[in-house]
């Protein structure tokens, strides 16, 4: 038990009854009246308690629980799905299983699950934040001494590790590739505005528009939910300008198919008439027509290295907050157009 563990005789103590009573409402026991049922949970949660099942259950000293949690945003995006591949690679060899739950981006599902995954005694956490997750949400964990490591985006202030993408190097990439092809309408497509990745990942698409003299346009930003459905309707608003892009740097992989779905449903070829980039280099890219020119950013690479973050906590009993970024590099294929350089310039 770490300093920080709240227990049932603080919990007893803060309400004001006895911790048979508390004991009872942890149970949902109809012997106790609601009133008091109502005051002890409100104790609960301002104390931030969370139920240990797994201890209740057992009772061993010592015991140990050999869980990884990880929670994720958005499971639809196969990117997740990669990233969790990654990390079960780490967590199986070293004895571990892992829990993984999807938030569909609600703060109140990921406080439900994590509450859940504590229940159960989860060992560590790798967590893909929900929109708007702040450094108090994580507080709680923090406290109790529970190791985390969040991927993807990070949370300022949080106190605990993180392993991020180089978000503004890749998009800086991916634009000056564009504008070597000759394009200078280009447009930044997709993603939520309110997340740090979404802010990383614009200025590094307004600092290489800057740089290459194409010049930065409010306009040609078209954000939007990072999916392919979020892609199609932000194609939709882009081709809808005055004068439209001829080139898209999207936010992530899962948009850049949406913006080729969007392009093919009016009869815009990918590749050939407007050039698409991605970010990410999910497995999809390199199959999909055309094949997907994209920032790589190794999801499986990422979900394994934050397994060894975390087990690297675990094995140490003490958490120690260490901030990562990986590297990106840009992959080139048919979606940018580049093999037929249909503009007559040159690629850099």
């Amino acid at each position: 038990m770490g300093k920080g563990r709240v227990t049932v005789i603080d919990i007893a103590k803060a309400a004001g009854v006895s911790k048979s009573t508390v004991s009872l409402v942890l149970q949902a026991s109809p012997l106790v009246n609601e009133s008091t049922r109502t005051k002890v949970n409100a104790v609960m949660r301002e104390l931030g308690y969370v139920y240990n099942r797994g201890a209740a259950n057992l009772r061993q000293a010592n015991a140990r629980s050999k869980i990884i949690g990880i929670v994720v945003n958005d499971l639809t995006n196969s990117f997740f799905a990669e990233l969790a591949v990654g990390v079960d690679t780490v967590v199986q060899s070293a004895g571990f299983v892992q829990f993984l739950s999807n938030t569909s981006e609600s703060i109140d599902r990921q406080r439900e699950v994590i509450a859940s995954m504590r229940e159960h005694g989860v060992s560590g956490l790798i967590i893909s934040p929900a929109r708007g997750t702040e450094a108090t949400d994580l507080k709680p964990l923090v406290v109790a001494g529970i190791p985390v490591v969040l991927v993807v985006r990070n949370i300022p202030g949080a106190k605990v590790s993180s392993l991020v993408s180089d978000n503004h190097a890749g998009t800086f990439a991916a634009v000056e590739h564009l504008a070597a092809l000759g394009h200078s309408r280009i447009a930044f497509v997709g993603g939520f505005p309110d997340t740090a990745v979404f802010d990383e990942r614009l200025s590094g698409y307004r600092d290489a528009m800057s740089k290459t003299g194409t010049g930065f346009q409010d306009e040609l930003v078209v954000s939007s939910a990072p999916s392919r459905a979020g892609g199609v309707g932000a194609l939709a608003r882009a081709m809808a300008m005055p004068e439209p892009p001829t080139a898209a740097v999207c936010f992530n992989d899962a948009v850049a198919f949406g913006v080729c779905d969007g392009l093919r449903a009016r009869r815009i070829e990918p590749g050939k008439d407007f050039a698409v980039v991605g970010f990410d280099d999910v497995i999809e890219a390199k199959t999909t027509v055309p094949a997907l020119t994209t920032i790589s950013v190794d999801p499986q690479g990422i979900g394994q290295r934050a397994a060894q973050m975390l087990l690297k906590q675990i094995n140490a009993g003490k958490p120690e907050a260490e901030s990562v970024v990986s590297s990106v590099r840009l992959i080139v294929r048919e979606s940018c157009g580049a093999a037929m350089n249909k503009l007559g310039r040159k690629m850099a």
